[in-house]
């Protein structure tokens, strides 16, 4: 099982992942695309990555707002699992 980030951990982690905060023992982005279908191509590009890494975030679509939530939940919290993830996730917002 991934280990529990710590605090000093994760607020390292944090300055090296623009716009991401943590809340609620989860990393969490929100990110304003051009429309519904960017957004959606947006949300397969991070189902692929989740699915070949099985690390799944929760993901809220609103139009063209998506916010991602990365947590660990057989950890409880926050691991280098979310990290990774919230790292693919922005290179993907990128793209």
């Amino acid at each position: 099982m991934a280990e529990l980030l710590t605090d000093d951990q994760i607020t390292e982690a944090l300055s090296h992942l623009a716009g991401w905060t943590a809340q609620d023992a989860s990393l969490v982005r929100t990110a304003e695309l051009a429309g519904f279908r960017e957004a959606i191509a947006v949300v397969n590009a991070v189902a692929e990555v989740a699915e070949s890494s099985d690390h799944h975030p929760d993901i809220d679509i609103r139009w063209n707002t998506l916010t991602f939530r990365c947590s660990t939940h057989s950890a409880g919290g926050i691991t280098t699992l979310d990290v990774s993830l919230a790292q693919e996730i922005d290179r993907l917002l990128d793209a």
